[in-house]
């Protein structure tokens, strides 16, 4: 292996940083059928409301939940890659309230710019992580491409009649989340300087899974995974699938160390960018941009922002009644 290869130098994008913006995204989802007849009863998630996964009823009370992840180096380390974006994929079925079972690797490699034992380190780390969350990798698909890319595909099983949904808030649910904000910032810093942080790569490696269970045993309903729209980008998904609004307490927000020097300094995504301009317009907040700019921070394998209380992690706003269009309002 290459040790002073930098990963993160190979594409363009880092992290769920390179997603396509929500707007956009949603635009070329506009025109796409839907389920008819039959299907609608057993298609309980599907893409209407942007959830975090796909959820079919298969018997009696069983569902199979279905995602798809991958993006383009966050870190320049191909192990630890391979570790955080296999913890994002796994990520979704945990934000539906679902334990994952199989797992397929999605691979882009530029073979002849890239040795092959990098990206058998970047395999190497994705299995690690499915194998400490009991998850078979059961192969899977590559392809050579400019950029390298990696994720999975994973199928999972959860309750149907348990499922954490993002259209499912009511007013007066309390909004929790679990895992500080910053991993965007603090990525971006990274791909431009080289300096690693230790506390960033923690954060994205940490399976969603007890805050899930939790959640799940506690007859709680309604969840979402802040990843590359930023904790205000899927919070208004949430809030307008559920016709409702929000209140989020800057305040309480968690960040990482040295997030807020970092946002200074302006190693600011362009993704995040992007969300606070796609949420601004469903705003109301006194809060300053840079605020408002870490609120909407592209996260990567970043926490579950779950409707009700998790012990041992902060509440940071709650859910209220909608007068009109569902919006969120910020307090600093």
């Amino acid at each position: 292996m290459t040790s002073t290869t930098r990963l993160t130098q190979f594409a363009s994008g880092g992290g769920c940083a390179c997603k396509v913006p929500p707007g956009e995204l949603e635009q070329m989802m506009a025109g796409l059928p839907g389920p008819t007849g039959t299907d609608v009863a057993n298609l309980l998630v599907g893409v209407e409301c942007g959830d975090d996964a796909a959820a079919v009823r298969i018997d009696g009370n069983r569902a199979l939940i279905a995602t798809a992840d991958f993006f383009t180096p966050v870190v320049d380390d191909a192990y630890d890659w391979g570790r955080i974006a296999a913890t994002n994929a796994l990520s979704d079925v945990y934000a539906m309230g679902g334990m994952p079972v199989v797992a397929v690797n999605l691979l882009s490699w530029p073979r002849e710019q890239l040795p092959l034992d990098l990206a058998a380190e970047v395999l190497r780390g994705g299995a690690d992580v499915c194998a400490a969350a009991g998850v078979f990798v059961g192969g899977g698909h590559s392809v050579d491409d400019p950029e390298p890319k990696y994720g999975q595909a994973v199928t999972g099983l959860a309750d149907a009649d348990r499922l954490l949904r993002n259209d499912a808030g009511e007013a007066g649910m309390p909004l929790t989340l679990t895992k500080p904000l910053g991993l965007g910032v603090l990525n971006n810093r990274h791909k431009a300087t080289g300096e690693v942080f230790d506390q960033a790569v923690d954060v994205m490696t940490r399976l969603n899974v007890d805050a899930s269970r939790v959640a799940v045993d506690a007859g709680l309903i309604c969840a979402t995974d802040v990843t590359g729209f930023g904790l205000l980008g899927h919070l208004y998904k949430l809030v307008r699938a559920s016709g409702v609004s929000a209140v989020v307490d800057a305040a309480a927000v968690p960040y990482l160390d040295g997030a807020r020097t970092s946002l200074a300094e302006g190693f600011v995504p362009g993704g995040s960018r992007r969300n606070l301009d796609w949420v601004r317009p469903h705003l109301d907040s006194g809060a300053t941009e840079d605020e408002l700019l870490l609120l909407a921070d592209a996260q990567t394998s970043g926490g579950l922002l779950v409707a009700g209380e998790i012990p041992g992690h902060p509440v940071v706003g709650e859910l209220v009644a909608a007068d009109g269009p569902s919006r969120i309002e910020v307090r600093s």
